[in-house]
């Protein structure tokens, strides 16, 4: 719908909606995906089941898992968020992963507010970002995490209760 783009040897996938979008060269949408308003980078791979809400941003070899929704969010090359997580709001350099589960936590009940992943970090499975929030250069979160402050680049960080049995 509207003004797309779709660039040499895309793939979209059936019961696609792709919106005011652009889709760079080798990219695959997989089935049941909604991309609006968005500028997709070569090499992605998209889906299944995934939304990209407007003005996302997405480098080249960037992969966004089943059942992953995107909004506002700008993704450096070859970044990685596998099934079932919300990015909104962020920004992730390069060379990103996040686990399964992870969500970013960006609106106070008043105003969105931003969150930002830099180069090389690796955020485990179930991890809530609560932004503001900066995750440091090639630090990693344990998963299961809840994240209310910086987090210091090379580093682990792990954030959670230990668990009691009652």
């Amino acid at each position: 719908e509207g003004d797309v783009i779709l660039e040499d040897n895309v793939i979209i996938d059936s019961n696609c909606i792709i919106k005011d979008s652009v889709i760079g060269s080798d990219s695959k949408i997989q089935a049941n995906s909604i991309v609006e308003s968005a500028d997709i980078g070569e090499f992605c791979l998209i889906g299944p089941y995934a939304r990209v809400r407007p003005g996302t941003t997405l480098g080249d070899h960037v992969q966004i898992g089943n059942y992953v929704e995107v909004k506002a969010a700008t993704m450096g090359a070859g970044c990685k968020v596998n099934h079932l997580c919300y990015v909104g709001d962020a920004i992730l350099e390069e060379g990103v992963i996040i686990g399964a589960g992870t969500i970013t936590c960006n609106f106070d009940g008043i105003k969105n507010n931003n969150t930002y992943i830099e180069k090389g970090a690796f955020i485990g499975s179930s991890v809530q970002l609560v932004a503001p929030v900066r995750v440091g250069e090639n630090a990693c979160i344990g998963a299961g995490s809840t994240i209310t402050e910086d987090v210091p680049a090379n580093e682990l960080t792990v954030a959670r209760s230990r668990q009691t049995v009652i």
